[in-house]
């Protein structure tokens, strides 16, 4: 047994006050990518939300690139606080990740890609699913809506929802049973399976994933408990699968969920990680 709280009960802190979530955006010389997606908080409603920016930008600061500038100055005109911190020099994703968790405190924290739009109402959706389903996290699959006539069934088979909305701790791993689910997120599968649902405008589902990346909510404490992404320190500067290892280590103790309809649109930009030969899944879970 385990001395944490559980997720019932950290989850029953996740109600509406000063900050319900704080929005952890981490980026490098991405400006037009971010200001689309500081454009799509900027159009979120409740709960309540900070956001902080981790700029690992090479050349100037990325708040004085004029969209990004005016749409910071929208979310703070609308009561959101935002920061934009320097965070120099790059030592990998998941340093960036962990400072990012650092500079948090709020019960839920969304990790949110730099290149990712979130439709109107998709943190409220987020928060109601995670305060629901009180597991370590949930997440929305980005995307890709270039690929709309792209349909893939044989890629959309393992879409599973979870029994009766009941999330349970589950040990992911390449080897395991579940680890398949991954072609989920592949292209606008998730637009397709969501398609094909009988869902109501502001229901959702909880469904079983191999993990989720770009849009994933954390309960802070759960995260926190499990490490983080402490790990940071372990793996050189060019990595990937840094938010694959944290997730896993979260969904072992508390569980974690994918929720459709998504909601969260990929832009589609090219990568700001080329190198991916080393996978920090290897390195943690070695």
């Amino acid at each position: 047994m385990t001395s944490r709280r559980t997720a019932a009960e950290w989850a029953r802190e996740l109600v509406p006050g000063d900050t319900a979530v704080d929005v952890l955006v981490p980026t490098s010389g991405r400006a037009a990518e971010l200001a689309v997606t500081l454009a799509g908080l900027a159009a979120q409603d409740d709960p309540p939300f900070t956001v902080t920016i981790s700029d690992q930008s090479p050349a100037a600061r990325i708040g004085d690139d004029p969209a990004v500038a005016a749409m910071v100055r929208v979310l703070r005109a609308q009561g959101r606080p935002v920061r934009v911190l320097p965070h120099l020099p790059r030592r990998g994703l998941a340093e960036q990740r962990h400072f990012l968790l650092g500079e948090s405190a709020a019960p839920a924290v969304l990790f949110l890609d730099d290149d990712v739009w979130l439709e109107p109402g998709m943190l409220a959706r987020l928060h109601a699913a995670l305060s629901t389903l009180g597991c370590g996290f949930v997440g929305a699959a980005v995307q890709g809506l270039s690929y709309l006539d792209d349909r893939r069934p044989h890629e959309t088979e393992p879409f599973e929802p979870w029994p009766g909305g009941v999330v349970e701790p589950e040990r992911m791993r390449e080897d395991a049973p579940g680890y398949g689910r991954w072609t989920l997120h592949n292209a606008a599968n998730l637009a397709h399976v969501a398609a094909g649902l009988d869902l109501a405008r502001d229901e959702w589902l909880a469904y079983k994933i191999a993990w989720l990346g770009g849009c994933v909510l954390y309960a802070r404490e759960a995260l926190v408990a499990c490490g983080g992404f402490s790990f940071w320190s372990r793996l050189p500067p060019d990595h990937a699968g840094e938010d694959v290892a944290a997730e896993w280590r979260v969904m072992e103790t508390y569980g974690g969920a994918g929720i459709v309809p998504s909601g969260a649109v990929h832009l589609e930009a090219p990568t700001t990680v080329p190198n991916r030969d080393v996978q920090a899944t290897d390195v943690v879970f070695t």
